[in-house]
């Protein structure tokens, strides 16, 4: 259950505290002292796929925990980056509230009424000026890929790569095209299966493969890393009932035949699909 105790102080001072104590030099904890920003990302990372783990399932006490998770990654880094000298908590806090305001002039100042369209055609042209004006401020020629973290699950960076360059008009127009590409990559990696190509060539050709499915999928407006998140749970799933089924026989997954978890396997698909 969620601690609401009462306090005169802001939530996030306490939170800020209980950082800096953490961090503290003399009587912080050492794991805490011993952060850098590096070493903390992967955290970073994993809590945000929490979060998004929380909102699947439902579970509302679980998000509220989670997402005090992810808010203390921010804290951590504004933290050790205070020490330094650099951008504290409030700095972070009121640039992206100036961020916000900016890119919604039609709530925060005297401007026309915008359709929910028409917002994020005005966000992306904003975030592009943005990107514009980074670049030039690092003197290096902007790029309408510019932004697109590398950091970002394959999947999703390469549905995002996709749209920005069919934002600039390098996409088909048509599905056939989209669907002729995931064949012909696929008869290359074939071809490389064939000739018992290095790893290294493998690698390269199913890449392609799956970089055209993602395409596939945007085609679609369907969302890759989603969609794969689904297939994954529904992988797990089934996987669970062959291995249930088997038990029940007093068999083991080494100590069956292919077909006889195959028989398991449409049972788990027949029974999704006829519950």
């Amino acid at each position: 259950m969620t601690d609401h105790t009462q306090s005169d102080r802001p939530a996030i001072d306490d939170l800020l505290d209980v950082m800096a104590r953490l961090r503290n030099l003399e009587n912080g904890c050492p794991w805490d002292k011993e952060q850098t920003f590096a070493t903390i990302a992967p955290y970073t990372i994993e809590e945000a796929y929490e979060v998004v783990d929380a909102i699947e399932t439902g579970d509302m006490d679980q998000l509220e925990d989670e997402l005090g998770d992810l808010l203390f990654q921010v804290v951590f880094y504004a933290q050790i980056s205070r020490e330094t000298g650099g951008f504290d908590f409030d700095a972070v806090a009121r640039r992206i509230a100036t961020k916000m305001r900016d890119r919604h002039p039609h709530v925060f100042r005297a401007v026309g009424g915008r359709t929910s369209e028409g917002q994020a055609i005005a966000w992306e042209e904003q975030k592009a000026q943005e990107r514009d004006a980074r670049a030039a401020k690092i003197g290096r020629k902007p790029s309408a890929l510019d932004g697109v973290a590398l950091a970002l699950p394959a999947l999703m960076r390469a549905q995002k790569l996709q749209k920005r360059a069919a934002r600039e008009g390098f996409d088909w127009d048509a599905l056939p095209p989209v669907i002729a590409k995931i064949r012909e990559e696929l008869a290359e990696l074939e071809v490389e299966i064939e000739a018992k190509a290095e790893h290294a060539r493998l690698q390269d050709e199913a890449g392609d493969l799956l970089f055209a499915c993602v395409n596939l999928a945007r085609h679609l407006d369907v969302d890759a890393e989603i969609a794969l998140r689904g297939t994954n749970a529904k992988f797990d799933r089934r996987f669970r009932h062959v291995e249930d089924a088997l038990a029940r026989d007093g068999k083991s997954l080494k100590g069956s035949y292919l077909d006889e978890m195959e028989a398991h396997w449409v049972d788990a698909k027949r029974a999704e699909k006829d519950p």
